[in-house]
Order: structure tokens, then C-alpha cells, then sequence
């Protein structure tokens, strides 16, 4: 569990929300560090820093950066996109292995994750409807061929991902921005008549499917839990082992436009938000020029999705696709909806690059015009399970459900850097650094404050000054570290 801040953090940090409530009404143009504090927070590989304030500074009138010199320059004046949450998803195996554990325990998980204060304060959730390979077995929320889906129930759901669901709801204050994706139809909807490997979604059960998504809003909503919106397939190009089913761009424009759309309209549910892709950056761009060059297809759509698994053949990440998107359709959302650490093994709970993915993708995914930020699994067990195909992955906190003790991998405190201080409805602001050694990347809440997130990859300690116009602040960034600057 996250350490409580001592006396001495907890007065400094209550000194700067003051200084910020202040603020509440500022104007970018008129932004100026006089007076302000700046704390640092750091998690770094070679101490025993996590998410600890490391440093306490004022700000100061810096000379004229020169080119041997490593800067942060942040400029508050140039503001982009709207952020609406940090988070990670409730699956069944997450909520499955949370019950399975003691009292105390489930309380440690509960508050690490969403108490702003003590913990990192998630404020985004994503959800399976019905099963996904991090499920105990393949189920759905209808019987067999009822395709006028009279039998729907989300019973199933009640034994462990509902109540999980609600207790991260308390915790969070009461509100968590949720969303709900599907991995495949039933099976008599597709063509395979299978939920795993692939198949595609039968012309026949396009109406049916489309008012599936509007029954689990529904439901979900009757049992208190309210949907943001949801995602029309996951990993629509990949035939996988597991729960999966195949839509081209233009399969997934048509069943927008003529079918989920306007069911979400006619079932009352026109608020809801629709996020098309939820695929990876590499073909991101073919699925947006396609479904938001319809004008019929894309006044459904609210953004599009993605994850970050182009990698996994040995390549790059694609960020500049992201910023593609983003400059060709600047009234779309971009929302990061999965990503997690493949291959688990357990002698590698504290293997420092699975942090530093994470810290590197968020940074250049805000960089690039993401509004929300989404893990995978909240919480997985001793094996990186459960998951009824055998397809073991990292989380950032896995808990032994024999011996009962939670781990917190590096993975949960470099989210961390970026959920606790940045809130929903911050806006992102210019900040660019000199050297390719650091990744920066800051946002300005709606109270006036701002957290710059530096990441240091490096095996070198660097020190660095942070400028806002010629004032500013000199730092060091250790080795394999990362640092948040609020102030």
C-alpha cells in the first residue's frame, strides 16, 4: 500500500492546494509563478523512492538557457485538449481475485487506486460485456439463439464484478467515469458460432447485437452504476485465441450508422458516448479517415480508441499516428483503452522497463491529443490470471491468493505520477524539453495548478531547469526515474 505523507508533505501540499484555490479563475495569459511553491514527487529504480516528495521549491528568475544545458520549458499560455481520467479496467479475473482475499486487503487495494489522498485516485473505469479472456470461463448474458434477447441478464455478474464495481465507485468519491466494451456476440450471431478465434457479426443479428449494448447500459444503470459510454469491439483486426470477432473500417462504419447508432438514439441512450477502433495506433488512421469521413457514421462517434500492443512484433510505438488523427479530425476524442505488460512472470514484478512503458506511452500519447488514459486488469494473481485461455499479463498490483499478499509493482507508482496530480477537466499545456534524454509532458487543472511530468530512460543522472517564461526551477532526475512537479 502507498505510504501516508508525513506532517511535514501533507502541510506543504495543503500550502499549494490554497495557493491554488486562489487561483481557480486563472487566465493563461496572465499565469505567473510569483509566490508559488513547487513540490517534487519522485519514484526512482535505484532508491526507495515512490511517489515521494523529494524536494520543495520556489520559483526563481533563471539566466538564458544555453545548448549544453538540459531544459524543460512549459508554457501555460498554449493550452490543447480537455482531459476527462486516469484509470484501468474491472474484469472478471480482477474482481474475482479481489474476493478472494481478506478485508484488510481489499481496503489496501481499494484505497492505493482511488483515494485521491492516500492513493493515486483513478477516475476512470472500463469493463467487459460479458466475457473476456480475463474471465474463468466464456459466458454471455443471454440463453442460446434468443436473438429478441428476452432471457438477458447480468447475473452473472453479481457473484464478483458488480460488487467490485460499486466498492470502486465509494472509494472514488461516488463518481468513476465508466465504459463498457464487448470482446465478441454470442455465438449464434457470428459465422463461426464461436465466441473465440475471430468470425464476424451475421447481417441477421446487426439490430439484435445493437440493442444487446443498450440492455447492459441499462442494466448496469438499475443496479447504480452509471455508463459513460462504450466501445463497439475490442481488437476489431485481431483473430484471437479468445473472445474476438472481426469488423473492416467499413463494416464498423455501416454497423454504426445503421444499426448501433440509431438503436443508442431509440433506446433513449443519444447521450452516450461511442468510441469506434479500440485497436492499436498502427492502423488508427485507415479507421478514422473511414468512419469520420462519413458524416452519417460519424455524428455517432465520439472519438476513437486504441491500445499499445504494434509493439509486439518488435516494432515502435506509432505516436505520430496518433497525431495524425488528431490533426485531421480535431472535434474527435483519442482515448487510450488497453494496454498492459504480456508474458508474466513473477521474478519480474520489479523489472523497472514495464514502468517505464508506461511512463513513455502516457506521456507521448497526451503529447499527441489523448484525452483518458486506460490499464487493463486493476489486479491479477500469483500467475498473471485468471484467464481461461492462458493468456498471463502484468498488472500494476497483483495480490497471492494463498498467501495473501499484495504486490505493488513500479508499473502502479508511474501511473501514479500522472493520476494523483492531473484531475478531469485539466487542459494540457506547452512543455517541450531540450534534450531527448527527458520526456515531459504537464496539465493545468481547473483550480489553477499544474503538474509537469519528467521521465528520465537514461542510465545517467541529469539535472535539468524547468522554465515557465525566465523563471523557473533547477532540478536532478535520477537514473531511471520519473518525477511530477505540481505547483
Amino acid at each position: 500500500m502507498i505510504s501516508k505523507m508525513n506532517l511535514r508533505a501533507l502541510l506543504l501540499f495543503g500550502i499549494l492546494c490554497t495557493s491554488c484555490s486562489k487561483n481557480k479563475k486563472t487566465n493563461l495569459t496572465t499565469y505567473s509563478t510569483d509566490d508559488k511553491l513547487a513540490v517534487v514527487y519522485t519514484t526512482s529504480s535505484n532508491t526507495s523512492h515512490r511517489l515521494k516528495i523529494t524536494d520543495t521549491k520556489k520559483f526563481e528568475t533563471l539566466n538564458q538557457p544555453f545548448e549544453y544545458e538540459v531544459s524543460v520549458f512549459v508554457n501555460p499560455n498554449k493550452s490543447f485538449q480537455s482531459f476527462i481520467g486516469i484509470g484501468g479496467a474491472i474484469t472478471d479475473a480482477s474482481a474475482e481475485v479481489f474476493a478472494k482475499l481478506p478485508t484488510e486487503k481489499q481496503e489496501e487495494i481499494l484505497k492505493a487506486y482511488y483515494d485521491p489522498s492516500e492513493g493515486i485516485g483513478y477516475s476512470l473505469l472500463r469493463t467487459p460485456i460479458h466475457s473476456a479472456d480475463f474471465s474463468s470461463e466464456t459466458f454471455t448474458y443471454v440463453s442460446d439463439e434468443d436473438k429478441s434477447l428476452n432471457s438477458f441478464s447480468i447475473e452473472h455478474d453479481r457473484q464478483y464484478r458488480i460488487p467490485l464495481i460499486k466498492r470502486a465507485l465509494k472509494a472514488a468519491g461516488g463518481s468513476l467515469l465508466t465504459y463498457a466494451s464487448p470482446w465478441s456476440p454470442p455465438a449464434f450471431m457470428k459465422d463461426s458460432k464461436n465466441m473465440l478465434n475471430g468470425g464476424k457479426l451475421l447481417p441477421e443479428y446487426y439490430e439484435s447485437w445493437a440493442l444487446y449494448y443498450t440492455r447492459f447500459i441499462k442494466a448496469y444503470e438499475a443496479e447504480g452504476m452509471p455508463i459513460w459510454g462504450i466501445t463497439i469491439q475490442n481488437e476489431p483486426m485481431a483473430v484471437q485465441r479468445w473472445e474476438s470477432c472481426i469488423y473492416t473500417a467499413e463494416e464498423e462504419r455501416d454497423f454504426l450508422k445503421n444499426h448501433l447508432g440509431p438503436t443508442m438514439e431509440r433506446e433513449g441512450l443519444g447521450d452516450k458516448k461511442i468510441v469506434v477502433w479500440d485497436h492499436n495506433r498502427d492502423l488508427i488512421s485507415n479507421r478514422a479517415n473511414t468512419i469520420f469521413d462519413d458524416p452519417e457514421a460519424s455524428k455517432y462517434a465520439w472519438g476513437i480508441g486504441f491500445h499499445w500492443y504494434e509493439r509486439w512484433a518488435g516494432g515502435k510505438s506509432m505516436f505520430d499516428n496518433l497525431k495524425n488523427v488528431t490533426e485531421s479530425y480535431p472535434d474527435k476524442k483519442l482515448l487510450f483503452t488497453e494496454g498492459c505488460i504480456e508474458a508474466f512472470d513473477a521474478e519480474k514484478y520489479q523489472f523497472w522497463p514495464n514502468a517505464e512503458r508506461y511512463g513513455s506511452s502516457m506521456i507521448n500519447d497526451f503529447n499527441s491529443g489523448t484525452v483518458g488514459w486506460t490499464d487493463w486488469n486493476i489486479l491479477l494473481d500469483q500467475n498473471g490470471g485468471p484467464n481461461h485461455v492462458g493468456n498471463y499479463c502484468f498488472a500494476p498490483i497483483h495480490a497471492d491468493i494463498n498467501t495473501k499478499e499484495v504486490v505493488m509493482t513500479p508499473s502502479y507508482y508511474y501511473i501514479g505520477h500522472f493520476s494523483k496530480f492531473i484531475k478531469p477537466g485539466a487542459k494540457r499545456i506547452s512543455t517541450v524539453s531540450s534534450r531527448s534524454h527527458l520526456l515531459s509532458t504537464s496539465f493545468m487543472n481547473e483550480d489553477g495548478s499544474i503538474a509537469t511530468v519528467v521521465m528520465n530512460e537514461t542510465d545517467q543522472d541529469i539535472n535539468y531547469k524547468m522554465y515557465i517564461g525566465m523563471k523557473g526551477l533547477e532540478q536532478l532526475i535520477p537514473a531511471h526515474s520519473i518525477q511530477t512537479i505540481v505547483y
